[in-house]
């Protein structure tokens, strides 16, 4: 698979935009995904911080992740405004039976399929050959345009979790 995001993201956004990045624990089905951006595009319109409009951007991406962008450059983004995008989140969990917030739950990608991974079974992950250094990791930790265009998508040895688990040992793909 080819991550093509990038051509995606709105060119006119700063770099130093701000990113959130909510990954779900299951996959979104066609409908839902097709139901969660027009929930996102009506957000996105009507998006304010103080009353002023907010720059905005948002998407599901992959049918796993709602990515939300401000463009800060345009106008600030208050806590009010930070609060109605929770809000936001908060509802599509309930309405689409999932969780949004679980930063413990990691993503890969391997052998052509999205696998998800609780954060206590990294170990377990990697001495199975599941996951190795050159693993495709999701780092949703990313917090501005910039940093999501180059550090998203990136190899478990380029990422906070090469510190988790030993860089040698089960290279299976």
């Amino acid at each position: 698979m080819e991550f093509n995001y990038r051509e995606v993201l709105p060119a006119a956004f700063d770099g130093s935009s701000r990113v959130w990045i909510y990954q779900s624990n299951r996959k979104f089905t066609e409908q839902e995904g097709f139901q969660i951006n027009e929930m996102l595009h009506a957000f996105v319109s009507s998006w304010n911080s103080h009353g002023t409009p907010v720059k905005g951007f948002a998407n599901l991406f992959y049918s796993y992740f709602v990515i939300l962008m401000a463009d800060e450059q345009a106008s600030a983004v208050s806590g009010c405004s930070t609060d109605s995008s929770v809000h936001l989140i908060r509802e599509m969990e309930k309405t689409f039976s999932v969780r949004l917030f679980d930063r413990q739950l990691l993503a890969f990608y391997i052998n052509g399929n999205f696998q998800l991974l609780p954060l206590v079974q990294l170990a377990s992950g990697f001495t199975r050959g599941m996951i190795h250094p050159e693993s495709l990791y999701f780092n949703n930790t990313v917090l501005t345009k910039n940093e999501m265009v180059h550090n998203w998508i990136i190899p478990v040895k380029d990422s906070w979790l090469a510190s988790r688990i030993p860089m040698s040992g089960p290279l299976k793909s």
